[in-house]
């Protein structure tokens, strides 16, 4: 059996949904009563993001490099950052990385491609936003992203780390996203929305807005449970 190792922590919250929807998703897909080999390392939330916030991403890579030797030695095969925000540096942790990785953004797309969806709204932290690691990907094969004006995202960024991580999930912040999503569908005639952040999903579940959201975290679960069982 392969084992999955996973960069937790990143934050709290959302690890604790890829370990339920992992083990539900094995689960279901294999019928045999099994459970999933998996190893997490929940790493220092504070210290990623005081580094992402400094600009300092050589050394946010080798944080998160160092985290995944510990996984390597504890045995997994391969492994997951779970979250978006550290997909920021995902192309040099990748070259440096002692196990193969699975890139969120890049099974956000292969979902998206494989609906035939052209034009997505992303959400998530400003660093995600306003990086470069989903549209670069996205747009090989043809599909644009577009984000939330300045002001929307100062909201979003600013409900995202001082609610979101931290378990708060309000009424009237899901209200707020909600409505900058139909702005989004109004200005920029959305398609689908991406949920670039893996907390997302858990104030905005069950949401509708007329067009398809996309739960990267289900997405980038789903890639590892066929990883495993391949």
């Amino acid at each position: 059996m392969k084992t999955l190792g996973i960069i937790g922590g990143i934050g709290p919250e959302s690890t604790i949904e890829y370990y339920r929807f992992i083990i539900a998703s094995y689960r279901e897909k294999k019928k045999d009563g099994s459970y999933p080999s998996i190893i997490i390392n929940s790493i220092n939330l504070q210290k990623a993001v005081d580094l992402i916030t400094a600009g300092e991403f050589v050394q946010v890579a080798e944080y998160i490099v160092a985290e995944l030797h510990k996984l390597a030695k504890a045995g997994a095969d391969f492994g997951l950052l779970a979250a978006n925000t550290a997909h920021i540096v995902f192309d040099e942790v990748q070259r440096q990385s002692p196990i193969p990785l699975i890139s969120i953004a890049q099974a956000t797309c292969d979902a998206a491609k494989l609906r035939g969806l052209k034009k997505l709204g992303l959400l998530g932290t400003r660093f995600t936003m306003q990086g470069r690691f989903y549209p670069e990907i996205f747009s090989r094969e043809g599909i644009v992203l577009v984000t939330p004006d300045e002001g929307e995202q100062a909201y979003i960024h600013e409900k995202y780390m001082g609610e979101l991580v931290n378990g708060i999930f309000l009424p009237e912040t899901r209200e707020r996203l909600l409505a900058i999503v139909n702005a989004l569908q109004k200005r920029e005639g959305i398609e689908g929305l991406i949920l670039g952040g893996t907390e997302l999903p858990l104030i905005l579940r069950d949401a509708t807005a007329g067009i398809p959201f996309l739960d990267t975290t289900k997405i980038h679960v789903e890639s590892a449970v066929a990883q495993l069982l391949s």
